[in-house]
C-alpha cells in the first residue's frame, strides 16, 4: 500500500516537474504579445517582466477561473495548470523591469500628477515604481494599456475583482483617465 502511494506521489511530482521544466519554451509563447523578456513593444500590451511573482500568478489565475475579464488572456491561460502559471509568474518576475520611455505634454503631466496624488499614490507610489504589496509597478508601463485597464474598472459590466481599485477609479472623471495613464507612463526610472 505504501509503495503504491509513494509511486503515485512520484508520478504526480514527475509530471508536474516535466510540465514546469519546459517553462522557457512556454514563456517564449508569451513573447508574441508581451515582448522579449516581458518588455512589450505594443502600446496596448503590458510589459510583464519584473512584476511581482504573486501579482502575476494571482492575475493569471483570475483570468483562468473567470474572475477577471480580458480580451484574450482568459482563453490563453485556461490550458495552463496552476503549477505552470506559478512557474511563468516566477520566470517573468525574475526578469528586470524595463520602463518604456513615453512622452506627454507638460499640461497632461501636471494634471496626471495632481490626480494621482489624490487617488493613486497610496498604492502605486508617486512615480509608480514603489507600489504596495499586491500592486504592480506601473512606471513606464504603456499609457494606452493603462488607460484601457482603467476604463474596464470604470464600467460595471467588466469583471474586475480588485475592490479598492474599482472604488478609486470610479471616482475619477473621464477627463482624468488619460492624464493619470500618461503621467505614470512618462516615468522612466
Amino acid at each position: 500500500m505504501r509503495k503504491g502511494i509513494l509511486a503515485l506521489a512520484l508520478c504526480w511530482w514527475a509530471s508536474s516537474a516535466m510540465a514546469v521544466g519546459n517553462i522557457d519554451v512556454l514563456a517564449r509563447t508569451c513573447n508574441n504579445c508581451h515582448g522579449l523578456n516581458g518588455v512589450s513593444a505594443g502600446t496596448t500590451m503590458p510589459s510583464i517582466g519584473g512584476l511581482p511573482r504573486g501579482y502575476l500568478s494571482k492575475i493569471m489565475k483570475e483570468w483562468k477561473y473567470d474572475k477577471r475579464v480580458a480580451a484574450t488572456m482568459n482563453r490563453i491561460v485556461k490550458g495552463l495548470s496552476d503549477d505552470e502559471i506559478d512557474a511563468l509568474a516566477t520566470y517573468f518576475a525574475r526578469k528586470p523591469w524595463v520602463p518604456v520611455p513615453q512622452k506627454t505634454s507638460a499640461a497632461t503631466y501636471a494634471k496626471g500628477k495632481a490626480t494621482i496624488t489624490e487617488n493613486c499614490e497610496d498604492c502605486h507610489g508617486a512615480t509608480g515604481n514603489d507600489p504596495d504589496e499586491g500592486a504592480p509597478r506601473i512606471n513606464g508601463q504603456w499609457a494606452e494599456y493603462m488607460a484601457l485597464e482603467l476604463e474596464k474598472y470604470r464600467e460595471e459590466e467588466f469583471l474586475m475583482p480588485h475592490r479598492k481599485m474599482k472604488k478609486t477609479v470610479r471616482k475619477l472623471k473621464e477627463s482624468e483617465v488619460y492624464p493619470v495613464s500618461e503621467y505614470y507612463g512618462a516615468q522612466n526610472q
